[in-house]
């Protein structure tokens, strides 16, 4: 199957300091503590771009300087989040 082959990314330290940073700055409400680790996993593990419907938290153009802050300030870059729509184009 295929995706037996897609390797798991690790909840390494780092990621969890990104997420934790990531929450502590209010930028996201308590509730979405999932989000922000999909943000520290994929940042932490070099993701060149994360994919995802979830144009609340993650896909945002309102917050997203506000992730890459955070993010660069963990050490680490924010990969470039859209949607699957925006990855296409027309």
């Amino acid at each position: 199957m295929f995706l037996n082959d897609l390797p798991l990314l690790e909840l390494t330290e780092a990621v969890k300091g990104i997420a934790q940073a990531i929450m502590q700055s209010g930028l996201l409400p308590q509730k979405a503590t999932r989000d922000a680790i999909h943000i520290g996993v994929s940042s932490v593990h070099g993701i060149d771009i994360l994919l995802t419907w979830n144009c609340r938290h993650i896909a945002n153009a309102a917050i997203m300087k506000e992730l890459d802050a955070i993010v660069a300030g963990c050490g680490h870059e924010l990969p470039i989040l859209c949607t699957p729509e925006e990855l296409l184009g027309d």
